[in-house]
């Protein structure tokens, strides 16, 4: 499994993988707008389906990541596809607030199967620390390819004009098909999953204690909660950025979810790039770099977000210039999640990829749900821009968390080579 011609077919089943699920999850923003719009629905009450989707994922992660590797990650994957490929269909045969709620709710429990299985199937096809880096910053890229076709896919079913309409429902005839496309290649691709078997097993319930020992390890836990940080703000800003663009640059719902895409660009570009990078420069300096760069980008954008009036004939041509500043916090924000993923992955054994992986998961969820509807609470009891003026905490914490994991990782190498050094003794 580790030469390249046997990677190509995984690689692009994951990849393929992670678009579908890209789109799903990202389209909560959008799903938010248009709820709001049809069935009525108030800012706080439509933030939940944040919750719906990222609870989930945090539960299932919880209770099934520690036993991924006895279940079998081809196995996960294809449940994972089966569950959001019914669960797409619902929407557009039954249309409702609690359809879209029962949407998310699938697609977190699959997202949570779907994770752990691709991250733990790259670190079995990843043959050195290098190469997982640019596997796993390629990865999440090709995910940001999928969020930024998410706006554009969405966007052309919204019918701007008549903000009522349900046509944007027909969006998920398209998905369901895709997913089921996505089964048919995963169910024929090869899976060597022999390594991710630990030799001395002792069964699922000490497999699930030793992931939860794993979190008492400082290095561990300056990981999640650094993850954590970063994940509620990404979350925040993709979620209700559609929704600030509406309601605060005054342009038209199409437009406002068409114009997020710049986000995602950003985000898929920074991720791509940051493949060549990682093989060329230290981690630390970079991801350093990039958080101070997210502060400084909301600082100069929300500044031009003020007292902007609308314009019934507002056009990319003319909208305000804060459309296309704020959004460029993706370029920055890009190589954080993948970049220290992949470090802490690559410090553990390849058998405890799994149980890292869903830890990860569950801090992630709990993340994007803070940051969802932490972001939705102020936006409706204040205004967008006191809610985007907020990131500013979660992301100086997250440079206070940055200083801290790397002091945890040196001594972690520090320690492994040590008992490398006395067992070769």
């Amino acid at each position: 499994m580790n030469n390249k011609t046997s990677q190509r077919p995984i690689l692009l089943a994951l990849f393929l993988i992670y678009f579908v699920f890209a789109i799903l999850l990202n389209s909560v923003g959008t799903v938010i707008l248009q709820v709001i719009n049809n069935y009525g629905v108030d800012k706080a009450s439509a933030s939940m389906l944040e919750g719906f989707k990222d609870l989930p994922i945090a539960i299932v992660s919880f209770l099934v990541a520690s036993s991924m590797s006895r279940l079998g990650y081809k196995r996960a994957m294809l449940a994972a596809l089966a569950i959001v490929a019914c669960a797409t269909l619902a929407m557009p045969l039954m249309p409702a607030f609690a359809t879209a709620k029962l949407l998310f709710l699938c697609v977190g429990v699959a997202f949570a199967l779907v994770k752990v299985s691709v991250y733990s199937t790259v670190g079995l096809v990843a043959q050195d620390r290098k190469q997982h880096a640019g596997i796993m910053n390629s990865l999440e890229g090709f995910f940001m390819v999928g969020v930024l076709s998410a706006y554009w896919i969405f966007g052309a079913f919204i019918d701007s004009d008549n903000p009522a309409s349900t046509s944007w429902l027909n969006v998920y005839w398209f998905l369901s098909a895709l997913c089921a496309l996505t089964f048919v290649l995963v169910l024929f691709t090869r899976f060597d999953e022999s390594e991710a078997v630990p030799a001395a097993s002792r069964g699922p319930v000490a497999d699930f204690l030793d992931m939860l020992r794993l979190f008492l390890r400082p290095l561990v836990c300056v990981f999640v909660m650094t993850a954590f940080l970063y994940v509620l703000v990404e979350q925040a800003v993709g979620t209700w950025l559609p929704t600030f663009n509406n309601e605060i640059l005054k342009l038209p719902a199409a437009m406002s979810v068409q114009v997020t895409s710049i986000f995602a660009l950003c985000l898929a570009i920074g991720r791509l790039s940051a493949g060549v990078i990682m093989r060329r420069l230290n981690w630390f300096p970079v991801m350093v770099f990039c958080v101070i760069a997210m502060g400084a980008t909301v600082m100069m954008a929300l500044p031009l977000s003020q007292g902007i009036a609308h314009d019934p004939n507002v056009g990319w041509s003319t909208a305000p210039l804060a459309a296309f500043v704020f959004p460029l916090i993706g370029l920055f924000m890009a190589p954080i999640y993948p970049g220290i993923n992949s470090v802490m992955l690559s410090s553990l054994p390849k058998h405890q990829h799994a149980p890292m992986t869903g830890l990860l998961v569950i801090f992630s969820a709990l993340g994007g749900t803070t940051g969802s509807m932490v972001t939705g609470y102020v936006f409706g009891r204040y205004d967008g821009q006191f809610a985007f003026y907020l990131t500013l905490v979660p992301i100086g914490l997250m440079l206070v968390g940055l200083f801290f994991f790397r002091q945890q990782v040196e001594r972690s190498n520090a320690l492994a080579s040590t008992e490398r050094q006395s067992v070769s003794a």
